[in-house]
């Protein structure tokens, strides 16, 4: 393994609850940093989709989050049972 070099960055409490959050089992805090540095963001697409493509992207996320929460309220009726 070569050398490696260590940098110290000071965080916020709440950033670092939030990268705890999004770090992953077996994942070290660095691991956690280069893969989300390497995400992609939605605002990426600004340009690249037309107007029909982008509107058809919009319709199938608001589709997936309405059947998330029937998901969702179902299970909660279930163990309100």
């Amino acid at each position: 393994m070569g050398d490696t070099e260590y940098r110290n960055v000071r965080l916020t409490e709440d950033a670092y609850r939030q990268l705890k959050r999004r770090k992953r089992e077996g994942e070290s805090f660095s691991d956690t940093v280069e893969r989300i540095a390497g995400e992609r963001s939605l605002l990426d697409l600004k340009g690249m989709l037309t107007e029909e493509e982008a509107e058809s992207m919009r319709e199938a996320i608001h589709a997936r989050d309405e059947r998330s929460r029937d998901e969702l309220d179902r299970l909660a009726e279930r163990m309100d049972s």
